[in-house]
Order: structure tokens, then C-alpha cells, then sequence
């Protein structure tokens, strides 16, 4: 048996990690701002976590086995995650995002080093984030994406650089699956609109992308958890469809064809409609040991959880 806390862990697969874990044997606390209390069975402390006197009151004497991190957005954040976990915990695992690798937001000097070819899927040695210019001042003025992209590469860079715990950075695929808990509302886009005969906005030609469903996820959180290996890991199923693709699985549900709207290379389009590649290789947890599902196999469930939610 193991303590682990969860930071976060109040919703999607943050709330089935918990319980997973929980159900596996293990002690499990979360720690958020009170949004919601967690299952039976689990502790609970309740702090902001950019508060760092208030994260140590908090937390008092505890220390925990594994920390796992789904809330960590900012280096700010991360430092203090990691003046305040340091002698308190023996692992690390921080959930970051498929976005650290995305052309788009990556800093000029990175892009020119590390180029993303089109040719392969993106390994994780694509981004090395201790080799990042350090983050500036202030508020990112480059808009939420490069914001969202740009926070999980530095947070990821402060844990790297001076370790103080063993440390894992699971860069997740796009998460799927979940009818109303999927709250951000992309694979519901698709429904909608494809159902209602509304054009889907898409580049002309769509580069694949990466997928993973929201339990499976949480079942790799939960397996990296009791692993010891350490550094960044892409977890996404296999099988990297475009977004036409996407478009012809919720076609086949919904029965009626799909109606596009092209968009030109650099224009904003609907979710999952790329016009550069960064999809993932899993090759590295595969070959740790962890055994992923396909896209294919699970989509038809998320796309008809969507539709019974709507």
C-alpha cells in the first residue's frame, strides 16, 4: 500500500484516478480549494496551492509515497510544488499535455534546434524543457493557447532542472470520452453540428492527431504512479486520426453526413483540425511495460456518450 496524494482529482479523469487508485489499496488524500468533496474512502485537505504558506499548513507533517500533480498550469506553480514537496514525497508525477510539442506555441530558438518533422510521430526527446529560455514577467501576451503550451513546458523545465524527488511528466493526448463530464465541450462540437447540418470548420488538409480516452488516462496516471522509471512520457492511444476522420466516426452515429467549411493554414478552425503535425509516439510507455487501447476501439463509446448528453 502506498500514500499518494492527489492534487486535484475534483473532476473527468481526475475523479477516476481517485477511485481507482482508492480501490487499488492504496491511502489516498486529495488536496484542492474545497470545490467538491472527494469519494468515501478517501482523505481530504483543502488549500490553494499557489498559496505556499497555506499548502505547508495544510499539508502539517504528512508525507506521501507518490504526489500526483493534475492541476499544475504554471512554473510558479511547479516551484512552489517543489519547495514545498521536497522531503515529502519519493515520486513526482506531474500531468501535462500533448500541446508542449505543438509548432505552433514552441519558442523560435526551440523550433530551429528541434524541428517537428511531418514524417514520424513526436517522440519525447522532441522537447527538452530545461533548454527553454526562462519565462518571462507578467501575464503571456500571446493568447491562451501559447499561454496554456508555454505554462506546461516551464512547469515541466522547473521540475527538470534542479531535481529534488524522482519526477514524471505525462504528456497526455487529447482526452476523450465522458458524455457531460468531458466539460470541455470539443467532441460535442462535433456532434452537434454534424447532427444539425452546421459546416465544420477544417483546414484542407488536416494533419493527424492524438487521442486517449479519459479512463484509460486515468488508468495510466494510476500505473505510472507505481512504476519508478522517471522524465517526460507521451501517453496516447494508438491509432492518430485527422479531424475528417473524426467527422466520418460521428457521421456514422448520427446519420447524416458531414458539412465542411475550409479554413486556410494558419486560421482558426474547429478543435482537433490541425494544420501542422505533432502527434505522439507512445513508444516509450509501451515499452515500460504499459499496454495501450485504440482509438478505434473506443471512439464509437465516447461519440455515443456525447450524443445521450446532449
Amino acid at each position: 500500500m502506498k500514500r499518494i496524494l492527489v492534487i486535484g482529482g475534483s473532476r473527468y479523469f481526475g475523479k477516476t484516478l481517485v477511485t481507482r487508485v482508492r480501490d487499488a489499496g492504496h491511502e489516498v488524500t486529495v488536496l484542492n480549494r474545497g470545490s467538491s468533496a472527494p469519494p468515501p474512502g478517501v482523505g481530504r485537505l483543502v488549500a490553494d496551492r499557489d498559496d505556499e504558506e497555506g499548502l505547508r499548513a495544510a499539508l502539517g507533517p504528512r508525507a506521501f509515497d507518490v504526489v500526483v500533480d493534475q492541476v499544475c498550469y504554471t512554473p510558479l506553480q511547479a516551484a512552489v510544488a517543489r519547495r514545498v514537496f521536497t522531503g515529502r514525497t519519493g515520486r513526482y508525477v506531474m500531468t501535462s499535455t500533448m500541446e508542449v510539442y505543438d509548432p505552433a506555441t514552441l519558442p523560435v530558438a526551440v523550433r530551429r534546434a528541434a524541428p517537428v518533422t511531418e514524417a514520424a510521430p513526436v517522440t519525447e526527446a522532441a522537447l527538452d524543457p530545461r533548454r527553454l529560455p526562462p519565462a518571462g514577467p507578467g501575464p503571456c501576451p500571446h493568447g491562451p493557447a501559447y499561454a496554456y503550451a508555454e505554462g506546461k513546458r516551464q512547469a515541466e523545465a522547473v521540475f527538470l532542472r534542479a531535481p529534488a524527488f524522482p519526477y514524471v511528466s505525462v504528456r497526455s493526448a487529447h482526452v476523450l470520452g465522458g458524455g457531460r463530464a468531458e466539460f470541455t465541450g470539443r467532441l460535442a462540437h462535433y456532434v452537434e453540428r454534424i447532427g444539425a447540418g452546421t459546416p465544420v470548420a477544417v483546414h484542407e488538409a488536416p494533419y493527424a492527431t492524438s487521442f486517449i480516452h479519459h479512463r484509460e488516462l486515468a488508468g495510466f496516471l494510476h500505473w505510472t504512479a507505481e512504476q519508478t522509471f522517471t522524465g517526460p512520457v507521451n501517453a496516447a492511444s494508438h491509432g492518430a486520426p485527422d479531424v475528417i476522420a473524426l467527422c466520418e466516426a460521428v457521421a456514422g452515429q448520427v446519420g447524416r453526413r458531414p458539412r465542411y467549411r475550409l479554413v486556410g493554414q494558419g486560421e482558426a478552425a474547429s478543435p482537433f483540425s490541425f494544420d501542422r503535425a505533432y502527434a505522439l509516439d507512445n513508444g516509450r510507455a509501451a515499452a515500460l511495460g504499459f499496454g495501450f487501447g485504440r482509438v478505434a476501439d473506443w471512439l464509437p463509446g465516447a461519440i455515443a456518450e456525447t450524443r445521450r448528453a446532449a
